[in-house]
């Protein structure tokens, strides 16, 4: 047996007993005769000291070289208060070196060791305590879900990896198949249709802790594959989503932190939403709302704002630098905006530009409010204003980072406008039903049907996205030809959905959490590489795999793929 008890095990009760334990060299301290060893693995640390012969012979080993130490545990007279294991020690009467560590190409100790150097040695990096804890803590997560699904009475059921390629959002990551020559397999963005399966098999009440893949450009809450809480139920409304989910978030947090969430959430539809924050997925721990003055901009002699489809503001008091209204400005024009209009009350009045175009603001100023405008088409105001919302909110420290604000978004329009395709497109996926009172609008105006679609969002980060689901053909089919797909299209990419639907479908929907977002939330994080074992970076590469790589000629003729010249 190599060990008896963890490094983070003994206790003052365990006063006497013969043990054996096995780990990590944390750290080594010589005192003349005597020598302190902090052996380690990821239940704790626990001090050996060595005398004499044994000493010496301890002396000579470095951090985390591998270690088995036999000895009796002693209670110490000065408890370690900085220690769980620190009411004891353990007296060393044998000592063997299980591995001898090289010097380690990064320092575990230190917090700034760049990431790329991490990601590269990710095997070293997951040795420091708080990466243990974060991995630790998103095990417990995941063990809190499945608790309280099958509570609930879900039933977890896998889905395919190998999938097919439908035009559902980002970009699929595709896989040749050896025995079809030409053909392709994708890795799934969801098992979105799947799950829509299982409610036509009457399968309801489905869960997954599920891997996806999407080929989309990376930022921190994004990588190329992710995991997903995945649920679906039958005969169902919206309610019915709400309560399921929000039990779930309640379970997990207690269960995790110990902390009870209220229940319910509150709900926002999205043109609120879009209105007041200026974003989908609004950080409500702050009360800073963007107003609409389109009707008083419109009326003054100032130019841009007479002629502008849309003009709204923002209102803080404070005193701001020339340099901190260059960047505000900056922050608009990252957004489309041609720039940011500022008017600011002093004792002797009203300054900056639009000061002399108009004789009183469209709402009440004190002394040192400043209004930020911003004058274009809504699809660039809201966001642009959203994000200066959230800018000023940091800078004047006007957020509670102590609060969880969850938040459901309702109501979200069928389709946005993608600039990419240059065409409305899905603003969550094809199979969202619409809101039937907009049925009509399909075949007129597409692009101004609401759906029966729902966000959760939690401090300004969007944790899931589900919808009531389309489960009539005939109205699965209206959908499609108001994204212009195509009838052959629909039934070679969704032949097989479409099929289903018209063997007697239930009313179903459902959601999809991202657990890494929700774990980064959890553990405190702002980058979702820090609450996964082996992430990618900014570039979707694996530092320390070197993937992706160049294949060989004959692999990839065994696959018949040829690559561009």
């Amino acid at each position: 047996m190599l060990r008896t008890h963890t490094c983070g095990e003994l206790r003052a009760k365990h006063a006497g007993k013969a043990v054996t334990l096995a780990g990590w060299v944390q750290k080594v301290r010589t005192h003349g005769n005597l020598c302190f060893i902090d052996l380690r693995d990821r239940y704790g640390i626990t001090q050996v000291t060595f005398k004499d012969r044994l000493a010496s012979e301890a002396g000579k080993y470095h951090k985390e070289d591998v270690l088995q130490v036999a000895g009796k545990v002693l209670k110490k007279p000065e408890p370690n208060k900085h220690l769980a294991t620190g009411e004891v020690e353990v007296a060393g009467k044998e000592l063997v070196l299980l591995n001898k560590a090289k010097s380690l190409p990064l320092d575990l100790d230190n917090p700034d060791t760049t990431e790329e150097t991490r990601l590269k040695y990710r095997y070293l990096d997951l040795r420091r305590a708080d990466m243990q804890k974060k991995l630790m803590l998103r095990s417990k997560a995941a063990v809190a879900v499945r608790e309280y699904f099958d509570k609930e009475g879900f039933i977890e059921i896998e889905t395919p990896i190998l999938g097919k390629s439908t035009p559902e959002g980002a970009r699929d990551y595709l896989v040749p198949s050896r025995v079809n020559p030409g053909k392709f397999y994708a890795l799934p963005q969801s098992p979105q249709i799947f799950k829509q399966l299982f409610q036509v098999a009457g399968l309801d009440k489905y869960v997954q802790i599920v891997k996806c893949f999407r080929d989309e450009d990376l930022r921190a809450d994004r990588q190329p594959e992710f995991t997903q809480i995945d649920l679906e139920m039958s005969f169902v409304e919206e309610d019915d989503i709400y309560e399921a989910t929000e039990g779930m978030v309640k379970h997990v947090w207690k269960k995790v932190l110990g902390v009870d969430i209220p229940t319910p959430f509150k709900r926002l539809p999205y043109k609120e939403a879009m209105l007041k924050y200026g974003s989908d997925k609004p950080d409500l721990r702050f009360d800073l709302q963007i107003q609409d003055v389109t009707s008083w901009a419109n009326k003054t002699s100032f130019e841009i704002f007479k002629k502008a489809e849309c003009v709204r503001c923002l209102q803080v008091n404070g005193g701001f630098s020339r340099k901190q209204a260059d960047e505000f400005a900056d922050i608009a024009r990252t957004y489309g905006a041609k720039g940011l209009v500022i008017l600011k009350k002093t004792k002797e009045g009203l300054e900056g530009s639009l000061a002399k175009f108009v004789k009183e603001p469209p709402v009440r100023m004190r002394e040192n409010d400043y209004l930020f405008f911003i004058a274009d088409i809504e699809r660039i105001v809201a966001p642009a204003l959203g994000a200066l919302r959230l800018h000023l909110g940091r800078t004047l420290e006007l957020i509670d980072t102590k609060q969880w604000n969850f938040l459901w978004v309702t109501e979200f329009p069928l389709m946005e406008w993608s600039k990419e395709y240059g065409r409305w497109v899905p603003m969550h996926h094809p199979f969202t039903s619409p809101n039937l009172e907009d049925r009509h609008l399909l075949k007129k105006a597409p692009h101004k049907a609401r759906s029966r679609a729902y966000d959760l969002t939690l401090n300004g980060v969007e944790l899931g996205g589900g919808s009531i689901r389309i489960h009539d053909f005939e109205l699965q089919a209206e959908v499609f030809d108001a994204l212009n797909i195509s009838k052959e299209e629909q039934q070679n990419k969704f032949g097989f959905l479409i099929g289903a639907l018209s063997y007697g479908a239930p009313p179903h929907g459902g959601i999809a959490f991202g657990f890494d977002r929700v774990i980064m939330l959890l553990v405190g994080a702002d980058n979702i590489r820090e609450v996964i074992a082996f992430p990618k970076t900014k570039d979707a590469e694996d530092l320390m795999m070197n993937s992706p790589n160049e294949v060989g000629e004959e692999q990839l003729d065994e696959l018949s793929v040829g690559l561009k010249k």
